[in-house]
């Protein structure tokens, strides 16, 4: 069982380089949890179309990933995510850590962890390093991030 978790997990991030959310999304158990520093806890069709918006808005877009490891009930995977931050025009290399939990053959939560002070100082620049610690800022930045999300579904 464990081969074939790594292989799912694997398979899922094979897609993102790809960005190939539809790939992405069929990794995915109807009842998905996502979760990360940015968007908080995205359940079901919002965690899809959040890889949806992410993978059709992506510029210089390039990802590595691994120490993919896996059990019978889930595993986990080391990525890196190097792309263009639309609003700002800033580069931004975020090292983030996924942890997965698996039922039935597919992805039931993901939780990816990074350091969203490290994110917003590369992604807003000054203000980031000023502020990007501070729940203000951080606060502002996931509910810039889950509007966009909102209107991008409204677009579809």
């Amino acid at each position: 069982m464990s081969d074939a978790n790594s292989a799912l997990i694997s398979r899922f991030y094979q897609a993102f380089q790809r960005l190939d959310a539809e790939a992405m999304v069929a990794c995915y158990s109807a009842d998905i949890s996502f979760s990360d520093p940015v968007f908080g806890t995205l359940r079901g069709q919002d965690a899809g179309d959040m890889w949806r918006m992410l993978t059709q808005r992506a510029k210089d877009f390039s990802l590595t990933f691994d120490s993919v490891r896996s059990d019978e009930r889930g595993g986990g995977a080391h990525w890196v995510a190097t792309y263009l931050f639309s609003q700002t025009g800033r580069v931004v290399v975020n090292d983030i850590q996924a942890r997965f939990v698996i039922r039935d053959g597919l992805i039931c939560q993901h939780d990816d962890s990074f350091d969203l002070w490290r994110w917003a100082r590369q992604a807003l620049g000054m203000p980031g390093v000023l502020l990007g610690w501070s729940p203000m800022l951080q606060n502002k930045v996931r509910q810039q991030a889950f509007k966009g999300l909102r209107a991008f579904q409204q677009g579809r």
